[in-house]
């Protein structure tokens, strides 16, 4: 038990080449998982009856009635839904619903151009080469590609057909180039607003930093894509948008009808073991308020600006009640920019096993809490984000590194 113990703390124990082989081995068998999830299924639709690419058809649905004309049908569950059987030839699939800001009907009215596989196809292939820039840009190393790619959320995301991989790629590349170019990296906060629950803690960062020129790219970028969509779609569109909020609010989060497993927040930890709407408000606005804190206060000092953004990135996720597994894609660019700061300087202990914790947890984070209500994908991310607030603590402190040890190559 010592011994594993001090394994756990040194990180000893992950060597390059082993995690060159769990990489591979988690890559080959997500490969074999998808042709085989392909080969039994009924031609889109797979044996259990949803769609391959799930909730990607709602994507799809959402940008053929916009193709008729018929754009706001999409926030009306019950036309949204029709429309997604429609894709399907009439065949039964789930509802999923349609719960974005009008403007990313953009992407949604490109991909409905083609038929449903190639738009599929195209929508991963184009997020995905995305992603992996976004990553190798934080990071620029051999074995980059390698982790990134068989990344568990990549699994999750892929399977879901989702935009994980978008939301990733923007936050990544904003705060990449936030220092050479503050412009550029307002634009890409701009479009992150497409999820706009990943945003709440953005500006309190960009605030205490003093990044004046990206807050005022943001701004002007997101008030572009509104105009744009109100010229585009007519007033009514975002009308339709605000109606459907309620229900987004009320079924798909407080009465857990995604399923208090694939929510990896506070607040559906909290609804999951029992507790009423209220307190589970009350617990995730007390995360919010504590991660905001801790955000202005790490973004005024002088701490290493990767590990700035790497508690953006993780805070981002952590803020929102509504967060999936397929969204911890996003951890990618956390564990990618804490990696780079640890390469350079060394690491303290425990942090290898934390970051490797960190990388495992989207396989299973879903199953552990459908078991067991154990909210494994929270409790690991509250460990990382005291693991990047100690570690610049401690840098602070020494003004040095002061690790225990060199990461290996």
């Amino acid at each position: 038990m010592t011994n594993i113990w001090q394994g756990l703390r040194s990180g000893d124990w992950l060597t390059a080449s082993r995690m060159r082989g769990y990489c591979l081995i988690l890559l080959a068998l997500s490969v074999l998982v998808f042709a085989g999830w392909i080969v039994v299924s009924d031609g889109l639709i797979d044996r259990t009856g949803q769609p391959i690419g799930t909730d990607f058809s709602n994507v799809y649905a959402a940008g053929s009635l916009t193709w008729q004309g018929r754009a706001a049908d999409a926030y009306s569950p019950v036309l949204q839904h029709a429309a997604e059987k429609a894709v399907f030839d009439g065949r039964e699939v789930p509802l999923y619903g349609w719960h974005y800001p009008p403007f990313f009907l953009a992407i949604a009215f490109l991909v409905a151009a083609m038929p449903y596989a190639a738009g599929l196809a195209l929508w991963l292939v184009a997020s995905f080469a995305a992603y992996l820039a976004a990553i190798r840009a934080i990071l620029p190393r051999r074995e980059t590609l390698l982790a990134a790619t068989a990344f568990p959320a990549v699994l999750v995301n892929v399977g879901h057909g989702q935009n994980g991989f978008l939301t990733a790629a923007l936050l990544g590349g904003a705060l990449h180039w936030l220092d050479r170019r503050p412009w550029l990296a307002g634009v890409l906060i701009g479009l992150l607003a497409y999820k706009p629950q990943f945003g709440v803690l953005i500006p309190i960062a960009l605030l205490a930093g003093g990044r004046w020129r990206t807050i005022g790219a943001a701004t002007l970028t997101v008030a572009a894509l509104v105009g744009i969509s109100f010229a585009m779609l007519g007033s009514g569109i975002w009308q339709a948008f605000a109606d459907s909020m309620n229900f987004t609010q009320t079924v798909v989060l407080e009465q857990g009808g995604t399923g208090w497993p694939k929510i990896q927040s506070i607040f559906s930890a909290v609804r999951a073991l029992g507790a009423n709407v209220p307190t589970a408000y009350t617990a995730q606005g007390s995360l919010l308020a504590l991660l905001a804190a801790s955000l202005a206060w790490l973004w005024r000092s002088d701490a290493a600006f990767e590990l700035k953004a790497a508690a953006l990135a993780l805070a981002s996720l952590l803020a929102t009640p509504y967060v999936l597994d397929y969204d911890f894609v996003v951890l990618a660019v956390a564990i990618a920019f804490f990696a780079r700061h640890a390469l350079t300087h060394g690491f303290r202990d425990f942090e290898i096993s934390l970051l490797a914790a960190a990388w495992i947890v989207p396989l299973l984070s879903r199953s552990i809490a459908g078991i067991s209500y154990i909210p494994l994908g929270l409790l690991v991310e509250l460990a990382f984000y005291a693991l990047i607030l100690r570690r610049a603590a401690l840098d602070r402190a020494s003004h040095a590194p002061g690790a225990i040890r060199v990461a290996q190559a």
